[in-house]
């Protein structure tokens, strides 16, 4: 057995080009791990001028030249950033207090309706389990709104890097995007000659890279001004910050989806109680969530490759337990890293053994 794994070994790595993929591999990972909040601001800015890539190479296609094609994009990001600090932001904040200062009513309307469960039904709960129940919701709950409450008070400093990175970030994404192909030619020349193997498996991952993300944007944004618009109808409160944390959700395949339904059908209940309105939200919540799953996902993710619920379920955990947020955000992307790498491989030996 151990002649075996010695001899998988030494044929892999005489091969000089899967040497150089994994020393990549384990690069990027390493300084991702080590450095990722540091790197936030640049990753973001990444992320940013991912999406602005195809809008403006469209214009290209069309006729505009690159400088122009740039700035018009650009000044497109500006006042959409501008948009959602002077307006969307300040409404959410609002919204953000308001709810959490109503969470203790939320929880008193729900241990009035746990209240109940004995006399309903008396011979599957006690009223010494609803009370235990009630009373330790009750006070997770109310430190969970007090916390959050004293802690938004309380983040100056966090407002003062969140400005910063608000003047770092739109710099960064236009220099991207202005000398894209100059900072690409002074990475690529601190790598070996001998890298076509890494060239390929890069070159698959930065399509589905710029799929996903150009995907998931327009996905967050569909789906949570969709939630919005259907929550104001039904004149539901806190629209504005259930729309975006639905948008959000989607980030979080198959979990994101039910961890939002919780503060939906909370809001909702606490509104309206049981009833005909509590119904029509749920369906309405419910009719979003399938089409986007069902007409949306398949639509603007045609081209990105497909990944069993099972593999994205493990990456999603993997990633988002290694690298928090971000890890969540590249779950997908980075699973398909790994299977195009995995792909790659027999088609080494067979050429070894060639």
């Amino acid at each position: 057995m151990n002649n075996i794994f010695s001899s998988w070994f030494q044929r892999q790595l005489s091969n000089p080009q899967l040497v150089i993929l994994l020393i990549l591999l384990a690069t990027v990972f390493a300084v991702v791990i080590l450095f990722g909040q540091i790197l936030g601001p640049v990753l973001v800015a990444i992320v940013l001028a991912y999406l602005m890539d195809t809008p403006i190479e469209q214009l290209q296609h069309r006729g505009t030249n690159k400088s122009l094609s740039i700035w018009l994009i650009y000044l497109f990001f500006i006042a959409f950033m501008v948009f959602l600090v002077v307006v969307m932001l300040p409404l959410l904040s609002s919204q953000i207090t308001q709810f959490l200062s109503a969470v203790p009513a939320m929880v008193q309307t729900g241990r009035d309706m746990l209240s109940q469960l004995p006399e309903s039904y008396p011979t599957l709960v006690s009223v010494e389990q609803v009370t235990e129940i009630a009373n330790a919701a009750s006070r997770s709950m109310t430190e969970f709104a007090q916390q959050a409450l004293a802690k938004s008070l309380g983040y100056i400093p966090g407002i003062i890097t969140m400005l910063i990175y608000l003047v770092l970030i739109p710099l960064l994404v236009f220099f991207m995007l202005k000398d894209k192909k100059e900072l690409f030619s002074w990475v690529t020349a601190f790598l070996p000659n001998d890298r076509s193997l890494a060239e390929r498996v890069w070159s698959e991952v930065d399509l589905q890279i710029g799929n996903y993300i150009r995907g998931k944007f327009w996905e967050m944004l569909i789906v949570g001004g969709a939630t919005y618009i259907a929550f104001v109808v039904v004149n539901l409160q806190y629209s504005l910050l259930l729309g975006v944390l639905v948008g959000l959700s989607v980030l979080v395949p198959f979990v994101g989806a039910t961890v939002v339904t919780i503060p939906v059908a909370a809001v909702a209940f606490y509104q309206f109680g049981w009833g005909g309105e509590f119904g029509t939200i749920m369906l309405v919540y419910g009719v979003i969530q399938a089409l986007d799953g069902n007409v949306l996902v398949p639509l603007l993710f045609s081209e990105v490759v497909n990944l069993h619920p099972v593999a994205i379920i493990v990456a999603v955990l993997f990633f988002g337990g290694v690298w928090g947020f971000w890890g969540v955000f590249f779950a997908i992307p980075l699973a398909t890293l790994v299977k195009a790498v995995i792909s790659a491989w027999p088609t080494l030996e067979e050429k070894a053994v060639q």
